[in-house]
C-alpha cells in the first residue's frame, strides 16, 4: 500500500487541474503585545512583519502547485493593490492566471489575520459577496469551454462570495461530463443544489448538517447527514470531520482516521483536502487511496501555522513514518 500511494504521487507533475472558485488573497501581521491600549482595554500590537499568501481557491492552486501539478484558476478579483499581490504571489508559483477577470468595480477580498507571540488575536475580512455581473459570467463560462478539454479534472472551490453562480455550475457539471473529467467541489450549503452531479463534495460536518436539514450531534447523526447528502445531491460524499478524521459517503461507508500529529492551524486544511484528492485522482488512484493521500497531506498542513500547503516529500515522510498501513 505504502508503495502504491508514493507511485500515485510520482504521476502528480504530469498533471494538469483547473481550478474555479472564489479567489482570496490571506494578510497575516506579525507583532508583539507588550500593553494595554491607552485608548480601548484591548492589546496594542506593535508590528514587525506582514505576509501575503494566496486564500479561498487561489490556496487551492497553490496547494495543486506544491504538489508539483499545473494549476490553472478562473476567478474574479479587483483593479486594486491587493490584486497585484495577489497575481504576483499566483504567478512565482507558476500557477496560470490568464483567466482571472478583473472587475474595477469590486474589491479583491482579503482576509486580514492579526497574529502576536503565534497567537491570532483578531480576523478583519475585507468581503464581497454580490453576484458577478453577466460580461464577467459570459467571460468565465468562455474559459471554461476554453480550457476543459486540456485539463485533467475540475476543482470548483465555493466560498459564497459571488463568482459561483447557477449558469457557471451548469455549464461546469456539462463540460465535466462531456468531456469525462472528474469534478470535485469544496461546497457551502447556500449553493448547494448547483452542485447535483458531481463526482465527489467534501464539506465538513457543519456544513453537511446544514445542507441535508439534519441537527444534532455528529456522533448521532454522521450517517443519516451522509447517506441524505449523497441521495439529495447525486454525488458522492466525503465528510471532514477534523481530528476524527474523514467518512466518505459511497456505495458503502468507510471512515479514514486523522493522520494529523498536532494541529496547529486549520486555515486552508480544506483547499489542501480537494487538491491532493483531485490530484490523486486524476493520477488513477481509487477513491479511497485519493482520500489517504488528502489525509496525509491536511495532517501536515494542520501542523504549519496560517494558510499553509506540503509537498510530495512531506506527505511521502508522512506515509514511510506510518506503522497503521
Amino acid at each position: 500500500m505504502k508503495n502504491n500511494l508514493i507511485k500515485i504521487m510520482s504521476k502528480f507533475k504530469e498533471k494538469k487541474i483547473l481550478v474555479i472558485g472564489d479567489v482570496i488573497l490571506d494578510k497575516y501581521v506579525f507583532g508583539d503585545v507588550s500593553r494595554v491600549s491607552p485608548e480601548a482595554p484591548i492589546p496594542l500590537v506593535d508590528v514587525s512583519w506582514e505576509n501575503f499568501v494566496p486564500g479561498g481557491a487561489a490556496n487551492a492552486a497553490n496547494n495543486l502547485a506544491s504538489l508539483g501539478a499545473q494549476a490553472y484558476i478562473i476567478g474574479v478579483i479587483g483593479e486594486d493593490q491587493n490584486a497585484v499581490i495577489l497575481l504576483n504571489k499566483l504567478n512565482s508559483r507558476g500557477i496560470k492566471t490568464d483567466f482571472i477577470v478583473k472587475d474595477k468595480n469590486r474589491r479583491t477580498i482579503l482576509k486580514e489575520r492579526i497574529v502576536a507571540r503565534s497567537q491570532q488575536l483578531l480576523r478583519v475580512d475585507y468581503d464581497t459577496k454580490d453576484i458577478i455581473n453577466e460580461n464577467i459570467e459570459k467571460s468565465s463560462i468562455i474559459s471554461i469551454k476554453k480550457i476543459i478539454s486540456e485539463v485533467d479534472s475540475v476543482i470548483v472551490s465555493d466560498y459564497a462570495k459571488g463568482f459561483i453562480t447557477k449558469n457557471i455550475m451548469e455549464e461546469i457539471i456539462k463540460l465535466c461530463r462531456k468531456n469525462n473529467k472528474n469534478l470535485i467541489i469544496d461546497p457551502r450549503p447556500d449553493n448547494q443544489l448547483l452542485y447535483q452531479g458531481a463526482t465527489l463534495i467534501t464539506p465538513n460536518y457543519d456544513e453537511a448538517s446544514k445542507m441535508a436539514e439534519v441537527f444534532g450531534k455528529e456522533e448521532d447523526n454522521l450517517n443519516l447527514v451522509g447517506n441524505k447528502l449523497r441521495k439529495k445531491l447525486n454525488s458522492d460524499i466525503l465528510i471532514t470531520r477534523g481530528s476524527r478524521g474523514m467518512t466518505l459517503f459511497s456505495k458503502e461507508i468507510k471512515h479514514f482516521t486523522t493522520k494529523a500529529k498536532e494541529v496547529y492551524d486549520v486555515s486552508g486544511a480544506g483547499d489542501t483536502v480537494v487538491a491532493t484528492l483531485t490530484l490523486a485522482l486524476s493520477a488513477g488512484a481509487t477513491m479511497e487511496e485519493a482520500i489517504m493521500l488528502a489525509n496525509y497531506a491536511a495532517g501536515n498542513v494542520v501542523g504549519k501555522f496560517g494558510t499553509a500547503t506540503t509537498t510530495v516529500i512531506e506527505i511521502e515522510k508522512s506515509i514511510k513514518n506510518d506503522g497503521e498501513i
